[in-house]
């Protein structure tokens, strides 16, 4: 975990919604709460590069772009020429196919834009494993660790993990690559018919030492989103100060 990052930057709020319309509103109601807008593939696809000018013009929290991009390295390689020129500041790829991909992330390292692998969907149980064709001896958490040491041999900044994953990620990979974790739920916060299956609450995640939280429907669904953000926040302030 890298000290110097502040609580509120610490915070990415997902967009996780249909239209501009619903975004706007979470923008201008978190813009100066949350450090960072995740917008995935839902919002991008029905608006386009448009949503993202719409959150620069009414924010100054930067912008996490989850496209988990998968194609040929080619394709990839140009996806993100083309992401450095809408000024965000972290990018998605998947972290699945090996070095042939990931390298593509060194070939746009000097433009200030964080290319993050995805290792194992957070969606994703062990159990299911073998059902998606890996062998049956292979653990979910050595499948994120040799990802996420290919990710950072091949120029990844960082990786998208859970918070099960993030101290052993550290050790093997270093304080400076970067663990972004998803699935993160507050113990106050419920979510109904929970499509995540490996989550930790704010205080667990950054206490394993994650660098970035993502939060959508905690949040979201509160019915006070800003006081909501608030204190998730005050929690991972908490945990920074205890950790010394």
């Amino acid at each position: 975990m890298n000290p110097s990052i502040s609580a509120k930057d610490r915070l990415i709020f997902a967009l996780d919604v249909p239209d501009r319309e619903g975004a706007e509103k979470y923008v201008r109601l978190l813009g100066d709460v949350v450090g960072c807008f995740k917008i995935g593939l839902e919002l991008f696809i029905k608006e386009g590069p448009d949503v993202l000018k719409m959150v620069k013009e009414n924010s100054s929290a930067s912008i996490f772009l989850d496209l988990k991009l998968h194609d040929i390295p080619a394709t990839v390689r140009s996806a993100l020429r083309s992401a450095t020129t809408h000024g965000v500041r972290f990018i998605t790829i998947h972290g699945s196919d090996g070095e042939s991909i990931l390298q593509t992330a060194a070939e746009v390292k000097d433009s200030g834009l964080e290319v993050l692998a995805v290792t194992v969907l957070t969606s994703i149980s062990e159990s299911q494993l073998g059902a998606l064709g890996y062998k049956d001896n292979l653990s979910l958490s050595q499948l994120v660790l040799d990802r996420a040491r290919c990710a950072e041999k091949s120029g990844c900044a960082g990786v998208i993990c859970s918070g099960e994953e993030v101290a052993a990620i550290k050790n093997i990979c270093g304080a400076k690559f970067k663990a972004i974790v998803p699935g993160v739920r507050p113990a106050w916060g419920e979510v109904k018919a929970d499509d995540q299956s490996r989550i930790v609450t704010p205080k667990g995640a950054i206490a394993n030492g994650a660098d970035l939280i993502v939060v959508g429907r905690p949040i979201r669904d509160a019915k006070e989103p800003a006081v909501a953000a608030g204190k998730i926040i005050a929690e991972i302030e908490s945990t920074m100060t205890n950790l010394g």
